[in-house]
């Protein structure tokens, strides 16, 4: 377990130097466009990635279709263009508006993001309250996308699915003025992530012989040969005449 916080524009002081969390999930922006960025997006990434703090960042929704879902993504997509995330991306819904349209239809909106954001190739999730996951999110996203549960005020929270972040309380972090959001980290994502070759990271190499670069091609006129006569081997170019 890894003990993580996540900011936005309301931690707008952040002596880096002081923080001590293993991770920090970043709001990248909300709606759709990109001038709906974080004021603090850019802060925040770049003073955790100088101390090398594992980063992973969300999009907050205000979608009520699959068509502005996808318009949110396009835009998180772009706000997140060059850079590299060691956590995943998180679609955040949790407006009322949304809920009031019920489950099929939230259902669909998260799955128009999530679907966007993972073909432009990030590693995604949800992140939700106990309630509206349990109640307003079909069972297939739960266990199809990275899960990232808020649910406060428990020492464990009663969520049967599984969940790769715990955003359990509002509290003091080192380094961080004024209050913030207080996670949990049961997955090594950073590891995955990397593995696999998304966030803005390549995929390593595989192991196994190493790459041998092509023997140059043999004009036309000319042929490489190779023999063995008598136990001695010769080697040369035969020229057509």
């Amino acid at each position: 377990m890894k003990k993580g916080i996540d900011l936005s524009y309301c931690q707008k002081k952040v002596d880096w130097e002081k923080v001590t969390a293993e991770f920090a999930i970043i709001r990248a922006g909300y709606g759709r466009y990109t001038h709906q960025k974080d004021s603090m997006f850019e802060s925040h990434y770049a003073g955790a990635k100088s101390r090398g703090i594992p980063v992973g960042a969300y999009w907050y929704s205000y979608a009520v279709t699959p068509e502005d879902a996808r318009l949110e993504a396009d835009a998180c997509i772009a706000v997140l263009k060059g850079k590299q995330f060691a956590y995943p991306i998180y679609y955040d819904v949790e407006e009322q508006k949304q809920f009031d349209l019920g489950k099929e239809k939230v259902s669909a909106i998260i799955r128009a993001f999530l679907e966007r954001v993972e073909a432009a190739g990030y590693w995604v999730g949800l992140y939700s309250s106990y309630y509206a996951l349990t109640t307003y999110v079909a069972e297939d996203i739960r266990k199809r996308y990275a899960v990232w549960l808020a649910h406060w005020g428990v020492q464990q929270s009663p969520y049967k699915g599984a969940y790769g972040l715990w955003q359990y309380a509002v509290g003091k972090a080192e380094g961080v003025t004024g209050d913030c959001d207080l996670d949990y980290g049961y997955v090594d994502y950073p590891a995955l992530i990397r593995e696999k070759g998304l966030n803005g990271f390549e995929k390593p190499a595989e192991p196994g012989v190493p790459d041998v670069p092509d023997e140059p091609e043999q004009p036309a006129d000319r042929i490489a040969v190779e023999m063995t006569l008598n136990g001695t081997r010769y080697a040369g170019t035969l020229t057509a005449q």
